[in-house]
């Protein structure tokens, strides 16, 4: 699997191909490319993934944090997706923005080079813009496999 973290030993990247492998062929190449293209246009962010048994989320991240994502990717059966965060208030004058969310609006992605859009270039831009840090621009990003965090941690006690 081209991209980061090419290796047989990283776990995060076992867990992704696990999860690639519930798309058929076509799908995967088509996942794999806006994987790419985003790694490309992000490249110091953190991947963060997320396996929710039949889709999966990559969210793109300045930290480790998924409250840090600026933007990430939904592999659905129905497609993938572009999330954006602010999504409600970004500047989106040609209405491609899709969703009712208060935190994220998406667009319906059918290859990488949509991301490429001006339009969509332009969400993007405003969306890291909006974060209200800057992502870094000389580290190189990782793939972190966040499935196991998202499980249910028991709470403390409730106060009486």
């Amino acid at each position: 699997m081209a991209g980061r973290l090419v290796g047989d030993k990283d776990p995060a990247l076992d867990k992704l191909r696990v999860c690639m492998a519930k798309f058929d062929a076509a799908e995967q190449k088509v996942i794999q490319s806006i994987r790419l293209a985003m790694q490309k246009r992000l490249p110091a962010t953190n991947e963060l993934l997320y396996d929710y048994g039949s889709f999966f989320v990559i969210a793109y991240s300045r930290t480790e944090h998924p409250l840090d994502a600026v933007a990430s990717i939904a592999a659905r059966g129905d497609g993938v997706r572009l999330y954006l965060m602010n999504g409600p208030r970004l500047p989106d004058a040609k209405k491609l923005l899709q969703g009712t969310g208060k935190q994220v609006r998406f667009v319906v992605l059918e290859s990488a080079k949509q991301l490429r859009h001006p339009d969509i270039e332009a969400l993007l831009a405003a969306a890291i813009e909006s974060s209200g840090a800057p992502l870094p621009r000389t580290a190189r990003g990782k793939l972190i496999d966040r499935s196991a965090a998202q499980k249910k941690r028991p709470r403390g006690k409730k106060a009486k």
